[in-house]
């Protein structure tokens, strides 16, 4: 049950040098087969993602072969390889591949995306025909190890995005949000992510503003929400308890004059403000009005913080839990191998057999004494059979000779 992981990653790598041997998910099985059939039609699995490249293999070969195979598919010298790798065999492997499933080897400790793109190579390999023997039940290992962290540790209970950040301060100012009105400018990633977490708090209503208005309707469509254009944001932005910004603007979008005439319409009731962006969004010189709330993204370090702080908690739970998988990886291991020996122990014993019948059968064809004859033969098949198992035995008492001295 042999098992090679080899790879760089976020720690190990530049992102340059990531982007170089990064796998596109269209041509995932033909690398599969390809580094299957390089390495003698071993096992195979590869993991990429934006922060990870890894090769696992059923094999014990030189972890330099995959990494030649790694720099000739990607057509790179493998000089660039050798500074960054890493790779880890047998029970230091089943524990990286736990690790980096549960998310405790993630550039954001904890984040649940791994699991999914872990999954995702794991059926690309099956597809491909490349998981056939024990790394297969491997993974079942790593899977079922992953699913207990999440099940039994708060690993993931304690987001520590931007965008979860930003709405967790909004609850802070506005206790319950079924009543209040989210204006969120951009539609990118992260505004989609603060969308998302205020459906799932419940907010009111939501507008989005985007300087396209096919993206802002596209991403409005599957939240239930509001398009609209930043133009129209002077107009609307009266309506708004909460605003959220995040956009690629090089300018400020969000004047004090616009957020000036808004307090008017509104009369004053507070506004709670974050300025996701870099540069920002909103002119700093918001913060001076009464009745608004205005915080920037390293306003938001205090609560991804204290969020950091529990996942690291949870984390330590969830190494326990890996701890436990990879003794059960070395069960597996030894069962398997203590099969395999018995199995060659049955053919060898048998090939004694025939060996030692053939013999007694020319004797007594040559006229010799039966009961010699049978003598031999069960002398001879007594000592091959007690040869190997004694050997065992006297190398278990020799290695607990020299344990007992140690302790004592």
């Amino acid at each position: 049950m042999p098992l090679l992981a080899v790879g760089i990653n976020h720690n190990s790598a530049s992102l340059a040098l990531r982007e170089k041997v990064s796998f596109a998910p269209e041509l995932m099985t033909a690398a599969l087969r390809s580094l299957s059939s390089s390495l003698g039609e071993v096992d195979a699995v590869i993991l990429s993602t934006c922060n990870r490249t890894e090769l696992y293999v059923g094999s014990d070969i030189d972890p330099q072969a995959l990494l030649e195979w790694l720099a000739a598919y990607h057509q790179l010298d493998n000089k660039e390889l050798q500074h960054c790798h890493y790779y880890h065999r047998d029970e230091a492997a089943a524990r990286h591949l736990m690790l980096v499933a549960c998310g405790l080897d993630s550039l954001v400790l904890g984040e649940p995306q791994i699991f999914g793109q872990m999954k995702s190579a794991f059926a690309q390999a099956i597809e491909a025909g490349t998981l056939r023997g024990s790394l297969n039940q491997t993974f079942q290992q790593v899977f079922s190890i992953s699913k207990r962290v999440r099940a039994e540790t708060a690993i993931g209970h304690n987001p520590v995005s931007v965008a979860y950040a930003a709405v967790r301060l909004a609850q802070r100012i506005f206790a319950d949000l079924r009543n209040n009105t989210a204006l969120l400018i951009g539609a990118g990633k992260t505004v989609e992510l603060v969308a998302r977490h205020l459906r799932e708090q419940g907010i009111g209503r939501i507008i989005i503003a985007n300087r396209t208005l096919e993206r802002a309707q596209s991403l409005a469509e599957s939240l239930q929400a509001e398009a609209i254009l930043l133009g129209d944001i002077p107009d609307r932005l009266n309506e708004a308890d909460i605003v959220i910004s995040s956009t690629a603007s090089q300018l400020p979008v969000l004047g004090k004059g616009a957020v000036e005439q808004a307090l008017k319409i509104r009369k004053h009731q507070p506004m709670f403000m974050v300025d996701i962006a870099v540069p920002r969004d909103i002119e700093p010189q918001v913060a001076e009005l009464d009745d608004v709330y205005l915080y920037t993204v390293d306003d938001l370090r205090d609560v991804i913080d204290e969020n950091l702080r529990a996942r690291e908690l949870a984390a330590e739970e969830a190494r326990v839990l890996v701890e436990e998988g990879v003794a059960l990886y070395q069960q597996e291991k030894r069962r398997q191998e203590a099969s395999s020996n018995i199995v060659e122990y049955r053919q060898k014993a048998e090939a004694w057999r025939d060996a030692e019948i053939d013999r007694a059968m020319k004797a007594i064809a040559r006229g010799e004494n039966a009961e010699d004859i049978m003598k031999v033969l069960a002398r001879n098949l007594t000592n091959k059979l007690l040869h190997h198992p004694t050997e065992m035995l006297k190398q278990l008492s020799d290695q607990l000779h020299i344990s007992n001295r140690r302790d004592s």
